[in-house]
C-alpha cells in the first residue's frame, strides 16, 4: 500500500498503514492501491470496506447468515438478549400484538427488506372478497352502487393488508428462511456496524477525538 494515498491530516503514515492492516484482518478483506486511490474521506473508506465485504458474501448467502442478521436486528430494537433468540423462538412471543406493527416496521427498516410476514385475519379477507364479488355481479343491475361496492371492498382489502397483525410464519428460523430466499440484503453488511468498528480502530490507534471522524 503506497503511503502517498493516505491523506488523513496530522497522522503518521506508518500508523495509518498499521490501522489499515488491522481493518483488513477485522473484516477479512484485502485493500489494493487502486481502490485506496479513490478514498478521500472517512465515509469513503467505510464504503470501500462494505463493498469488499459484500463482494465476498454475495455468492454465499445462507439461512444461518440471515438468522444472525435478523437476530441482531430483533435484539437491538426489542432489547431482548440475542442469546435467548434461537431459530425455534416463536415470533408471536417476540412481537406482542399491541406493538407488533411498529416493531416489525423498525426491523424491516433496519434490514432494508419488506418481510411481508403480517396479514389481516382470514374472516376480514373473506368479508371484503365476498363484497367485491357481489359488487362485480351487481354491475349488471346497478352500476353506480356496484362501482361504489368495488371501491369500498378494494379499499378495505388494502387497509386490512396494511394494518393486519396476524403473523403467518411461526418461528425466527422461518422468517430467516424467507429473508434468505427473497432478499439480497441478507447477504450484505450493516453499514452502521462497519462505520462504528472502523471509527473505534481509528480513534484508538490514531488518538483521534470522536468528533473528528465524520463521514465527510
Amino acid at each position: 500500500m503506497d503511503k502517498e494515498f493516505f491523506n488523513f491530516k496530522n497522522a503518521d503514515p506508518e500508523y495509518l498503514e498499521g490501522v489499515l492492516l488491522k481493518i483488513q484482518r477485522s473484516f477479512n478483506i484485502e485493500f489494493d492501491n487502486e481502490g485506496l486511490k479513490n478514498v478521500k474521506t472517512f465515509g469513503g473508506l467505510c464504503d470501500l470496506i462494505v463493498s469488499k465485504i459484500n463482494q465476498g458474501h454475495a455468492d454465499n448467502c445462507t439461512t444461518q447468515h440471515s438468522f444472525y442478521q435478523l437476530r441482531n436486528s430483533i435484539s437491538a430494537i426489542t432489547h431482548i438478549d440475542k442469546c435467548s433468540i434461537t431459530p425455534h423462538t416463536r415470533l408471536s412471543k417476540l412481537f406482542p400484538r399491541e406493538t407488533r406493527l411498529q416493531v416489525i416496521a423498525e426491523i424491516e427498516q433496519d434490514l432494508g427488506f419488506d418481510t411481508k410476514i403480517l396479514k389481516p385475519k382470514q374472516w376480514v379477507i373473506t368479508l371484503f372478497s365476498l363484497l367485491l364479488l357481489a359488487s362485480v355481479a351487481g354491475l349488471f343491475y346497478n352500476w353506480q352502487i356496484a362501482a361504489a361496492g368495488i371501491l369500498a371492498s378494494l379499499a378495505g382489502l388494502k387497509l386490512a393488508g396494511k394494518f393486519g397483525k396476524e403473523i403467518h410464519l411461526k418461528t425466527v428460523g422461518d422468517m430467516a428462511n424467507k429473508i434468505c430466499r427473497e432478499s439480497r440484503h441478507a447477504c450484505t453488511i450493516n453499514k452502521n456496524e462497519v462505520e462504528q468498528k472502523v471509527r473505534e480502530l481509528l480513534e484508538k490507534d490514531l488518538r483521534l477525538q470522536p468528533v473528528v471522524l465524520q463521514r465527510h
